[in-house]
């Protein structure tokens, strides 16, 4: 094959799965690690937010919003992150989970293309950054030191 020849080939594979992403979005939402099937009705019934929002703080603190649904893998995979992040930082940092597949319209509001989605806004509520699929807890805390955001307890 000439490089022309590859180059097609290149183009025309990158439009077929554009095309499969298009369609299964419309079946459900995108998974970072494939795409997340809509649940059976009896799922859907049981699929519960992993982590709960925090009640109102005196304060207004940064916050780590997840966006993600209780059956997709690599959501399921944040949980002990999210979990530990809202233990370790509290007071400092508040930590949301929304199941976008049982609140809809949030995954319309943030502008949900992919699960999960974190989104990192500061104390104000203005996002700073917003990252698809799975992120570790050493990536997520980097990431608020580059924002300029200080978690240590100093």
């Amino acid at each position: 094959m000439n490089k022309w020849q590859k180059l097609l080939v290149v183009i025309a594979l990158i439009g077929a799965v554009a095309f499969v992403v298009e369609h299964k979005k419309k079946q459900g939402f995108a998974c970072a690690g494939g795409i997340c099937p809509l649940p059976s009705p009896d799922e859907a019934s049981s699929v519960s937010p992993v982590v709960e929002p925090v009640a109102q703080q005196t304060a207004p603190l940064p916050k780590l919003l997840d966006l993600g649904a209780g059956h997709c893998v690599p959501c399921r995979m944040m949980t002990p992150i999210l979990d530990e992040l809202k233990i370790t930082y509290a007071g400092k940092l508040d930590v949301v989970f929304i199941d976008v597949l049982e609140n809809k319209e949030a995954g319309e509001q943030y502008r949900i293309r992919t699960i999960p989605t974190q989104i990192f806004f500061d104390a104000e509520g203005k996002e700073l950054f917003r990252h698809e699929g799975f992120f570790a807890k050493e990536d997520i805390l980097v990431k608020w030191q580059e924002l300029g955001i200080n978690l240590s307890n100093e």
